[in-house]
Protein backbone atom coordinates (compact mmCIF):
# COMPACT_ATOMS: atom_id res chain seq x y z
CA UNK A 1 0.00 0.00 0.00
CA UNK A 2 1.49 3.55 -0.80
CA UNK A 3 1.34 5.92 1.47
CA UNK A 4 -1.21 8.69 1.59
CA UNK A 5 -0.32 12.33 -0.11
CA UNK A 6 2.37 9.76 -2.57
CA UNK A 7 2.33 10.99 -6.22
CA UNK A 8 2.09 8.98 -9.31
CA UNK A 9 3.06 8.74 -12.93
CA UNK A 10 0.91 6.91 -14.93
CA UNK A 11 2.10 5.55 -18.45
CA UNK A 12 -0.16 5.68 -20.77
CA UNK A 13 -0.59 3.63 -23.80
CA UNK A 14 0.65 6.12 -26.66
CA UNK A 15 3.29 6.93 -24.14
CA UNK A 16 2.40 10.00 -22.40
CA UNK A 17 2.18 10.31 -18.61
CA UNK A 18 -0.69 11.16 -16.25
CA UNK A 19 -0.42 11.85 -12.47
CA UNK A 20 -2.02 10.89 -9.74
CA UNK A 21 -2.16 11.21 -5.91
CA UNK A 22 -2.85 8.60 -3.01
CA UNK A 23 -5.55 9.43 -0.88
CA UNK A 24 -7.36 7.59 2.35
CA UNK A 25 -7.24 3.91 0.93
CA UNK A 26 -8.24 2.88 -1.27
CA UNK A 27 -8.74 6.25 -3.27
CA UNK A 28 -6.46 8.20 -5.53
CA UNK A 29 -7.33 11.54 -7.11
CA UNK A 30 -6.05 11.89 -11.01
CA UNK A 31 -5.24 14.98 -12.25
CA UNK A 32 -6.73 16.94 -15.44
CA UNK A 33 -2.90 16.86 -16.51
CA UNK A 34 -0.43 15.10 -19.12
CA UNK A 35 3.05 14.82 -20.04
CA UNK A 36 4.77 13.78 -23.23
CA UNK A 37 8.06 13.32 -21.02
CA UNK A 38 7.97 12.59 -17.82
CA UNK A 39 8.28 15.26 -15.52
CA UNK A 40 9.04 15.47 -10.99
CA UNK A 41 7.18 19.25 -10.39
CA UNK A 42 4.97 18.24 -7.73
CA UNK A 43 4.23 21.83 -7.40
CA UNK A 44 3.12 21.85 -11.36
CA UNK A 45 1.06 18.74 -10.81
CA UNK A 46 -0.68 20.38 -7.69
CA UNK A 47 -1.46 23.13 -9.68
CA UNK A 48 -3.52 21.52 -12.02
CA UNK A 49 -8.02 20.61 -11.34
CA UNK A 50 -8.60 17.07 -10.07
CA UNK A 51 -10.53 15.03 -12.93
CA UNK A 52 -11.86 12.71 -10.78
CA UNK A 53 -11.06 10.59 -7.58
CA UNK A 54 -11.61 6.87 -7.83
CA UNK A 55 -11.11 3.28 -5.86
CA UNK A 56 -8.59 1.94 -7.01
CA UNK A 57 -6.73 -1.80 -7.08
CA UNK A 58 -3.17 -0.29 -6.27
CA UNK A 59 -1.18 -4.26 -6.90
CA UNK A 60 1.16 -3.53 -9.36
CA UNK A 61 3.57 -0.84 -7.77
CA UNK A 62 6.33 -0.75 -10.53
CA UNK A 63 3.65 0.52 -13.15
CA UNK A 64 2.47 3.56 -11.59
CA UNK A 65 5.57 4.89 -10.51
CA UNK A 66 5.94 6.88 -7.47
CA UNK A 67 7.80 10.34 -7.82
CA UNK A 68 7.15 11.95 -4.60
CA UNK A 69 4.81 12.52 -1.25
CA UNK A 70 3.51 15.80 0.76
CA UNK A 71 0.73 16.40 2.80
CA UNK A 72 -2.51 16.63 1.50
CA UNK A 73 -4.00 19.95 1.14
CA UNK A 74 -7.76 21.68 0.28
CA UNK A 75 -9.70 19.98 -2.09
CA UNK A 76 -7.95 16.37 -1.47
CA UNK A 77 -8.21 16.83 2.17
CA UNK A 78 -12.17 16.20 1.99
CA UNK A 79 -14.46 13.18 2.09
CA UNK A 80 -14.71 11.09 -1.33
CA UNK A 81 -18.44 11.32 -2.12
CA UNK A 82 -19.62 8.12 -3.52
CA UNK A 83 -23.51 6.28 -4.67
CA UNK A 84 -24.31 3.10 -4.53
CA UNK A 85 -27.74 1.86 -6.38
CA UNK A 86 -30.40 -1.05 -5.75
CA UNK A 87 -30.26 -3.10 -9.21
CA UNK A 88 -33.52 -4.85 -8.53
CA UNK A 89 -35.28 -1.04 -7.63
CA UNK A 90 -33.43 1.41 -9.64
CA UNK A 91 -35.14 3.87 -7.56
CA UNK A 92 -33.42 3.53 -4.18
CA UNK A 93 -29.97 5.17 -4.10
CA UNK A 94 -27.41 5.35 -1.21
CA UNK A 95 -24.78 8.02 -1.38
CA UNK A 96 -21.88 7.88 1.06
CA UNK A 97 -18.77 9.43 2.08
CA UNK A 98 -15.25 7.95 2.93
CA UNK A 99 -15.77 9.93 6.32
CA UNK A 100 -19.04 7.71 7.36
CA UNK A 101 -21.59 10.01 5.98
CA UNK A 102 -24.55 8.46 4.39
CA UNK A 103 -27.88 9.10 3.08
CA UNK A 104 -31.00 7.35 1.14
CA UNK A 105 -31.15 9.37 -1.93
CA UNK A 106 -33.08 9.14 -5.39
CA UNK A 107 -31.08 8.52 -8.36
CA UNK A 108 -31.01 12.07 -9.65
CA UNK A 109 -28.91 13.02 -6.64
CA UNK A 110 -26.46 10.71 -8.04
CA UNK A 111 -26.09 12.62 -11.13
CA UNK A 112 -22.68 13.72 -11.80
CA UNK A 113 -21.72 11.20 -8.45
CA UNK A 114 -19.23 8.62 -8.80
CA UNK A 115 -20.23 4.46 -8.08
CA UNK A 116 -18.94 2.76 -5.74
CA UNK A 117 -17.00 0.07 -7.05
CA UNK A 118 -13.19 -0.23 -7.09
CA UNK A 119 -11.01 -0.07 -10.87
CA UNK A 120 -8.41 -2.02 -11.71
CA UNK A 121 -4.75 -0.16 -13.04
CA UNK A 122 -5.64 -0.71 -16.74
CA UNK A 123 -9.46 0.61 -16.84
CA UNK A 124 -7.95 4.11 -14.63
CA UNK A 125 -5.02 4.28 -17.61
CA UNK A 126 -7.99 3.68 -20.25
CA UNK A 127 -10.53 6.72 -18.97
CA UNK A 128 -7.29 8.73 -18.56
CA UNK A 129 -6.11 7.93 -22.12
CA UNK A 130 -9.66 8.50 -22.97
CA UNK A 131 -10.14 11.77 -21.50
CA UNK A 132 -7.20 13.26 -22.58
CA UNK A 133 -8.09 12.32 -26.02
CA UNK A 134 -11.57 13.88 -26.32
CA UNK A 135 -13.10 10.07 -26.34
CA UNK A 136 -15.66 8.92 -23.82
CA UNK A 137 -15.22 6.07 -21.60
CA UNK A 138 -17.29 3.39 -21.31
CA UNK A 139 -16.37 1.78 -18.50
CA UNK A 140 -17.27 5.65 -16.73
CA UNK A 141 -20.24 5.62 -18.84
CA UNK A 142 -21.53 1.65 -17.56
CA UNK A 143 -20.83 2.77 -14.19
CA UNK A 144 -23.24 5.94 -14.17
CA UNK A 145 -26.34 6.27 -11.99
CA UNK A 146 -29.08 4.50 -14.20
CA UNK A 147 -32.53 7.24 -14.25
CA UNK A 148 -35.20 4.19 -15.29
Amino acid sequence: MMEIGTYVQIPLQDGTFAYGRVLSNPYVAFYNFNTEKPILDLDLIDSKPILFKQAVRLMDYKRWKKIGQNELKGELTKPVVRFMQDLADFKKCVIFDSAGGERQATPEECVGIERAEVWELFHIEQRLFDTFNGRPNQAEIYARVRLE
